[in-house]
């Protein structure tokens, strides 16, 4: 008897606690902002706040990049990407550099926001009025297209943003590379999302073979 109390309570208490799991909310996706000091998404050298920024906006350009402010100490920049037909992908660029208390000294702060978007298709009706022995209504169907929004992120990749500072550091000017001892390198891609392979055409079928007349 008291076995079988004892079962029906541990029973009853697991069901409780499942039951307390799933109804608890779900974290927060705010909860994941450590505001830690990791360094993706700046960089200091030893150049000025105007000089840094302008290195970061030749390396947008470089790449292809639509420079879409005036700001010398805030650069903004985008660049769209076609995957396939039916999705289209934005990179937004936002670089803010910033003068520090050393001498000389300035930091770029940079982040890349990716929006993407989808082909939705809408269908529109209309009606065609025919005045022959009296009203007739044709409907008539059409179909508009356009690009939707259904996505944007914060790019939070940390190799995507140290292939950009590379970059920079190619646009910088002479001196401020031999302060930080950099060593000349080959410009690097910024590197895109991967972009979808196009679909192979169907191989045509064979045309059957003709016969020469007797």
């Amino acid at each position: 008897m008291f076995k079988l109390l004892n079962v029906r309570t541990a029973f009853w208490i697991s069901a409780v606690l499942m039951a307390a799991g799933c109804s608890s909310p779900k974290q927060a996706v705010y909860d994941h902002e450590h505001f830690d000091d990791a360094g993706t998404f700046s960089r200091s050298y030893p150049a000025t706040d105007l000089a840094y920024c302008e290195a970061g906006r030749r390396a947008l350009l470089s790449q292809g990049y639509i420079i879409t402010s005036s700001d010398p100490k805030m650069i903004a920049g985008r660049k769209s990407f076609q995957q396939t037909g039916d999705a289209h992908i934005e990179i937004s660029f936002n670089l803010v550099c910033a003068a520090d208390a050393k001498d000389g000294s300035s930091t770029m702060f940079a982040n890349a926001l990716q929006d993407r978007y989808a082909l939705k298709k809408t269908n529109n009706s209309a009606s065609l009025g025919v005045g022959v022995l009296g009203s007739v209504s044709m409907p008539i169907g059409s179909t508009d297209d356009s690009m939707v929004k259904v996505a944007s992120e914060t790019v939070s990749s940390a190799k995507f943003y140290e292939r950009f500072f590379g970059l920079v550091e190619n646009f910088l000017p002479p001196e401020v590379k031999k302060a930080a001892h950099i060593v000349e390198k080959p410009k690097a891609d910024l590197g895109v999302p991967d972009v979808a392979p196009a679909a192979a055409e169907p191989a045509k079928a064979a045309e059957p073979a003709k016969l020469a007349p007797a």
